[in-house]
C-alpha cells in the first residue's frame, strides 16, 4: 500500500492509516533529513524483527537507531545525563545520531544492548 503525506498540508485521514498500519506492526518507508529510511513501532519486537529480517542482519547484534519526535521523548529509550541532553539540545533536530545508554522501558529485543542510537531528524 502507497500512502503519501504531504509536508505542506498532510491530510490526517492518512496519517491514521499510517500510524494503523505501524501500530500493527507494519513496515513504513519515510524521508529523513540525510536518506529515506525503513521504520516502524521500535516498541514492536516483530516489526524491529522484520526490519532486521530485510537487512539481512541478526536482530539481536544489529545497530538500529530509534526515531523521536522531538527531545521529550527520548527518555522513554535511553538514559540521558545532563551533559548529554545539553549537547542534544544544542544539536537537534539534525542529521545526528546519539549514541546513549539504554532505557529499561525498551522491550526485551533490546536488553542484550548496552546504548541505542537516537535521532531527532529535521524534517517534519
Amino acid at each position: 500500500m502507497l500512502v503519501k503525506i504531504y509536508p505542506e498540508n498532510p491530510n490526517p485521514r492518512e496519517i491514521d492509516k499510517v500510524v494503523n498500519i505501524m501500530r500493527d506492526g507494519g513496515l513504513v518507508i519515510y524521508p529523513t533529513d540525510t536518506v529515506y529510511a525503513i521504520g516502524c513501532d521500535a516498541l514492536n519486537v516483530r516489526a524491529v524483527e522484520k526490519i532486521c529480517q530485510m537487512k539481512g542482519v541478526n536482530p539481536q547484534k544489529s545497530n538500529l537507531s530509534i526515531i523521536c519526535y522531538d527531545l521529550s521523548n527520548l527518555s522513554e529509550y535511553a538514559k540521558v545525563s545532563n551533559a548529554a541532553f545539553k549537547l542534544m539540545k544544542k544539536n537537534l533536530p539534525g542529521a545526528f545520531t546519539f549514541i546513549l545508554p539504554t532505557s529499561s522501558e525498551l522491550p526485551k529485543i533490546y536488553k542484550n544492548r548496552k546504548e541505542v542510537g537516537i535521532r531527532v531528524p529535521d524534517n517534519a
